[in-house]
């Protein structure tokens, strides 16, 4: 009847081990190095942003495949996650120079280079509703922006859906080879009532 789309399995990041941590000392000497101290010498001084100047938070998407997100905003931190799922949706929350500290879906947290993500927007389809062991739901890619309009697909919980335009209820996406409309509220990396042209 219609075309059924199952997304990867959900295991779209892997936790990785480590043994000892970084000495303590070299710990705080970094940790110092994020945390922004004004002094009173420099508060006669301009700001240097020291990120990109965009908006944070804000919805940004995977570039790669496989990606470490690692425990703090530098290649000396350990990796917490590997992400396995290029285009999946992550918030940016704050940023350090070249690092973005990241959360996903889950609600995982984690550092990222700034090269690896993309300000193309996509989004997870109800992933909240994915339950392990149990099969996840159907949920209907529209004709058009009305609940009453054609399916034109339907997709399981989970899939990544290609952001092209939100006005605050619905969005215009593409699943696979299939473009049409989903609830906004449906939708896990685009904010509620927010606008996409």
């Amino acid at each position: 009847m219609y075309a059924h789309l199952t997304p990867r399995p959900p295991a779209h990041r892997r936790s990785v081990r480590h043994g000892a941590g970084l000495p303590l000392l070299r710990y705080f000497t970094r940790l110092l190095a994020i945390i922004a101290i004004p002094l009173p010498a420099m508060s006669q001084q301009a700001a240097v942003p020291s990120g990109s100047g965009l908006p944070v938070p804000r919805f940004v998407s995977l570039k790669s495949d496989r990606v470490n997100l690692r425990n703090g905003p530098g290649t000396e931190y350990p990796t917490g996650w590997v992400y396995r799922r290029a285009g999946l949706p992550l918030e940016v929350v704050k940023e350090f120079e070249g690092w973005r500290q990241v959360r996903d879906a889950d609600g995982a947290t984690g550092w990222l280079l700034q090269s690896f993500l993309s300000g193309r927007r996509t989004g997870l389809v109800l992933p909240w509703e994915r339950k392990s062991g149990a099969q996840p739901p159907q949920v209907p890619i529209r004709s058009s922006d009305s609940a009453s309009s054609s399916v034109v697909v339907k997709v399981e919980a989970g899939v990544i859906a290609d952001l092209h335009l939100c006005d605050g209820r619905w969005c215009r996406v593409t699943v696979d080879k299939f473009t049409g409309y989903i609830e906004q509220k449906m939708l896990w990396g685009v904010y509620q009532g927010e606008t996409i042209k």
